[in-house]
């Protein structure tokens, strides 16, 4: 079995709070990377429908407006519930691409009413492997996104190595990244919303750290492609024309870019990824084997689930 693949990076936005519109756009960019000879192809955080930057929904500390709650109405009928007809669109878009798909959604629990912040992962077969929830939104975040829990945390076996990853800023957390690396995370998949030049440092940080290939995807958005009928679209009244540049890299287990960063436009990346450099890196360092002090520390995760095996 070859150890050699393509991975693409989508830098892309959706169609803000539109959902059907943000899928037939999905699908076209799934059939570009798979035209591209892509196995695996990663999209941003919150890809679908949108991630709300700029965006107050009304809320200051200790009230909430009738306006925010109208514009929450629009983001929650443009999220997913999983599983739904949504995923299974986006399992076919898997499937007739022969290719894993990896994208960030706004996942709503229409039983309870929370939404969270929900990485799904989808296989060449067309079937949803699983998902991760964000484990801790950060900042005016946590007004939208519910908090996800250990049983999430999860990591793949597939024929392309062992997939797995965090969102966003969960990658500050050092022991979220730990979790990844006592599953042998070899694929580090890191959507996110960061689109600072300083971002570019955590990922060369995690994929040196975790002796793994780092896939780190943002979109890039301006202020014109919000909908100009959004309640509460004068939030972004003194908001840049550019609202998220994008940024996003590979990066290689020994921190070498092998593409991007990318900025300030639409695109898509590409590198080879040989699996074979996951193992070539731990000669002389491994986080959770030869390199660590078991017997000084230990991590347990609550709930958190066993690798799943996928072809």
């Amino acid at each position: 079995m070859s150890t050699k693949f393509i991975a693409a990076v989508v830098q892309a936005s959706p169609v803000l709070f539109d959902l059907e519109k943000t899928l037939a756009k999905t699908a076209h960019l799934v059939s570009e990377a798979s035209s591209k000879g892509a196995k695996l192809a990663l999209f941003p955080e919150a890809f679908i429908s949108a991630y709300p930057r700029g965006l107050s929904f009304g809320t200051v500390v200790g009230s909430r407006s009738t306006e925010g709650r109208e514009t929450w109405l629009r983001y929650w009928n443009s999220s997913i519930e999983v599983p739904s007809k949504a995923t299974d669109q986006l399992g076919e878009m898997a499937r007739k691409a022969n290719l894993f798909l990896v994208i960030g959604v706004n996942e709503k629990d229409t039983v309870s009413g929370t939404m969270y912040c929900t990485m799904l992962y989808f296989n060449p077969k067309g079937e949803l492997m699983g998902k991760h929830r964000k484990l801790k939104p950060t900042a005016a975040e946590r007004i939208i996104w519910g908090e996800g829990d250990g049983s999430t945390l999860s990591t793949f076996n597939t024929s392309l190595g062992k997939m797995g990853g965090l969102i966003c800023w969960e990658n500050y957390m050092p022991l979220a990244r730990t979790a990844m690396y006592q599953k042998g995370v070899q694929l580090y998949l890191a959507p996110t919303a960061d689109s600072r030049e300083s971002w570019q440092h955590t990922l060369k940080h995690i994929a040196l750290e975790g002796r793994c290939f780092v896939m780190g995807c943002n979109q890039f958005v301006t202020k014109s492609m919000y909908p100009s009928d959004l309640p509460g679209i004068t939030d972004l009244n003194h908001q840049p024309e550019v609202m998220s540049r994008g940024g996003s890299v590979i990066v290689a287990p020994s921190g070498e870019v092998l593409a991007g960063p990318l900025w300030d436009e639409e695109g898509m990346l590409t590198a080879e990824i040989d699996i074979n450099e996951v193992i070539k890196s731990k000669l002389d360092f491994d986080p959770v084997g030869h390199y660590a002090r078991n017997d000084v520390f230990s991590l347990t995760v609550e709930g958190q689930p066993d690798s799943e095996e996928f072809g």
